[in-house]
């Protein structure tokens, strides 16, 4: 499908969705990254997708149909298998005495068209559509989770109480192998497993309790109920989890981790990390799930913008020091992580990784798991590495005062070294190196940018407007100095020159179908801090934390709340959820 820029700047401009000004700044940053005018236009949030497909359906001259909140009659949806439609991004959604209409992405994809009208022997009339609604009609080829399991017990009852005979007792390894080896309990992982990947869950908990087992998946960032299973399902979920994993089946007493890997119907790789533990009712197992393909993101996507972009794309030009980024477990700093190493993975450099776990797989870089049973830790890997002729080395996470040292001494000898540590900001992470036995001189010479980041709940589309009362006003000003941030929103042209708190808009959370709280997704809020001179002068005199911070923002450093209440501000996400998790 191929619409001449010229053409698409046109429409959008006549319809109004976008300022001229909009479109001519996003006409060079476009020219600039070498992308198209509408990924920036999109990346901007100067235009919803929905929009944009609209004028794109309007320019060939073809039917847009959005199928959010459209519920399809299943036998006309099956009538395109679920992995084709999943491929091919083609729904069919309704048939009538025309032809069969179908709803693409890409309209023209002439050979899926052929394929679908060749099994269904009628005329196909394709129109244009979105991702969501995409989403939406992939999502009805799956019943609920409550129904499959439903189905799962209610036919295997005979397998299910073989299982609570055993339940009290204790179990032979051989008796566990066959529990985990018993149908009903394998769909019932197998299910668990599918729904969670299907709903975009990064964790999935399976909680033993006195009476039942309780399923609980983790999305962006929330733990949510999923289902309950009887208890008698209980031994026989956790060893077939164990199975999966390679772990101990007759280990009881100790905590055990261990991992595995699926593919998905749509050829999707899938790693689970798996921890099992011991608890009063039973041993409790998490499930966390890492998606091979998670790379390939850009920063931008990722909620880095402004100031601190570019401060991170000029630290990535580097050909030595450090790049530290921090945050505490779960705020997305790994992920980061590999973002940054994707820009940097060019033919003419050799990056190597030493991590805990290997998160994501990427091409034509060298990846190390390491393996402290072995003896193989951070410390001892990053030595190896420096053996390889590496430009670039990825920590997964300095931990101890061993690897600071070596972090540090590889920066300092010609390396360009990447690495997570565990702080509550950027300008906790000098504090925290000293404390580590790092010497300030060493840090002043090849730490050049630090990043802090949390993850927060992105708004749906559909959200309410409101602007702040004065006693609300108050109340923001405790956690932001007012003139600053209104500065800031100015200067990131988030709203008029003259405008006032009074003008500046916020969002609340609006339920609908699509978000049953109103939030879909998750983006990152940042504080980007370059390691200045003035900044350098602070750490050799052992200055505080605040003062260092202080000094930061003094030079254009946006800080994670203040990043947070500019997004929130854009319609992002919400004042409450940026100190939900800000204050964690």
């Amino acid at each position: 499908m191929y619409i001449k820029e010229d053409q698409l700047e046109k429409f959008i401009l006549e319809s109004g969705l976008v300022s001229k000004n909009d479109v001519d700044t996003a006409h060079k940053e476009a020219k600039n990254k070498k992308q198209s005018l509408e990924a920036i236009l999109l990346n901007q949030g100067k235009i919803s997708e929905i929009d944009l497909k609209r004028v794109e359906a309007y320019i060939l001259g073809i039917p847009f149909i959005s199928l959010v909140g459209e519920k399809i009659d299943p036998d006309i949806l099956s009538l395109i298998p679920e992995l084709v439609a999943k491929n091919h991004n083609i729904i069919a959604f309704k048939k009538t005495s025309n032809g069969l209409q179908v709803a693409m992405l890409d309209v023209d994809d002439l050979r899926v068209i052929d394929f679908v009208k060749k099994k269904v022997g009628i005329k196909i009339i394709p129109m244009l559509t979105d991702d969501k609604s995409i989403k939406e009609g992939l999502l009805q080829y799956k019943r609920s989770l409550e129904a499959e399991f439903d189905d799962i017990i209610k036919k295997e009852t005979g397998s299910i109480k073989t299982i609570a005979l055993n339940q009290d007792n204790e179990t032979s390894e051989t008796d566990l192998k066959k529990l985990a080896e018993d149908l009903p309990i394998i769909k019932i992982v197998d299910t668990l497993i599918s729904h969670a990947i299907l709903q975009d869950a990064s964790d999935i908990h399976i909680e033993p309790g006195e009476k039942e087992l309780v399923i609980r998946y983790r999305i962006d960032g929330i733990l949510r109920d999923a289902m309950v299973l009887p208890k008698k399902t209980s031994s026989g979920v956790t060893a077939r989890v164990k199975v999966l994993s390679n772990l101990k089946l007759d280990e009881k007493r100790l905590p055990q981790d261990g991992r595995f890997k699926i593919l998905t119907e749509d050829n999707q790789k899938v790693s689970f990390r798996v921890s099992v533990i011991p608890s009063y009712y039973g041993e409790k197992t998490v499930i966390r799930i890492l998606k091979a393909t998670s790379y390939g993101y850009t920063l931008e996507d990722k909620g880095f913008h402004g100031e601190g972009l570019e401060r991170i794309h000029d630290s990535l030009k580097q050909r030595s020091g450090m790049i530290l980024v921090a945050g505490p477990t779960g705020s997305g700093k790994t992920t980061t992580l590999y973002v940054a190493l994707d820009i940097l993975n060019t033919p003419d450099v050799n990056i190597s990784t030493i991590e805990d776990p290997i998160e994501y797989q990427m091409p034509r870089i060298t990846q190390t798991q390491i393996k402290p049973d072995i003896g193989l830790s951070f410390a001892n890997g990053l030595r190896s590495l420096l053996r390889q002729d590496p430009d670039i080395i990825m920590v997964g996470e300095i931990r101890d005062n061993e690897t600071a040292s070596l972090a540090v001494n590889a920066s300092l000898t010609g390396h360009l070294v990447l690495s997570t540590i565990h702080t509550n900001s950027a300008a906790g992470v000098i504090p925290r190196l000293i404390d580590m036995e790092v010497e300030p001189f060493l840090i002043v010479s090849t730490l050049k940018t630090i990043i802090a980041q949390r993850l927060v709940r992105k708004l749906g589309e559909s959200r309410e407007k409101y602007f702040l009362s004065p006693s609300e006003l108050k109340v923001l000003s405790k956690i932001v100095k007012l003139d600053r941030m209104l500065e800031l929103l100015k200067e990131g042209k988030i709203i008029g020159l003259n405008d006032t708190w009074e003008k500046v808009p916020f969002y609340k959370p609006k339920k609908s179908k699509d978000c049953i709280d109103g939030y879909g997704g998750r983006l990152g809020i940042h504080e980007v801090l370059k390691v200045t001179s003035s900044i350098k002068e602070l750490i050799i005199r052992s200055a505080s934390t605040d003062e260092i911070e202080e000094q930061a923002k003094s030079e254009g450093m946006m800080t994670m709340v203040e990043d947070g209440i500019f997004k929130s501000v854009q319609g992002q996400t919400t004042i409450e959820e940026v100190l939900r998790v800000v204050s964690e």
